[in-house]
């Protein structure tokens, strides 16, 4: 009877830390993949360095953050395009995208797009003052 014990003790206890080390393993890489994406949400590198390609976008009036970033990843401008939406949130020209026709480069980061893009809104406020 002890015998039968001893092995299922034994048992029991490989099983445990079999899923504690699959629970950590899991833990660790939501971890480390929650750090990149929060990373590059403020140090994101631009899609291309040097000069880059430079595309013409057309933002039409009522488009959603969400909208232009999903057009600016078709176009090859940025490369994710749930992040350019944070990155939106987070960014001083919060909710002045204004529509229009841009000219952005590859070699632009998400910032720098964001500011062009919301240009006119700060230039009619400087007006108004």
């Amino acid at each position: 009877m002890k015998l039968k014990e001893v092995i299922g003790a034994t048992t029991q206890l490989i099983i445990k830390v079999a899923v504690f080390g699959f629970i950590i393993m899991y833990i660790f890489r939501f971890a480390t993949a929650a750090y990149d994406y929060g990373f590059r949400v403020f140090a994101e590198e631009p899609v291309s360095t040097g000069e880059g390609r430079t595309i013409s976008v057309y933002v039409e009036d009522g488009n959603s953050p969400k909208d232009v970033g999903n057009m600016l990843q078709e176009k090859g401008l940025i490369r994710d395009a749930n992040l350019f939406m944070i990155q939106e949130l987070l960014s001083e020209n919060h909710g002045k995208i204004q529509p229009g026709i841009y000219d952005l480069s590859t070699s632009m980061t998400a910032q720098e797009m964001l500011a062009v893009m919301a240009e006119q809104a700060e230039s009619e406020e400087e007006e108004e003052e």
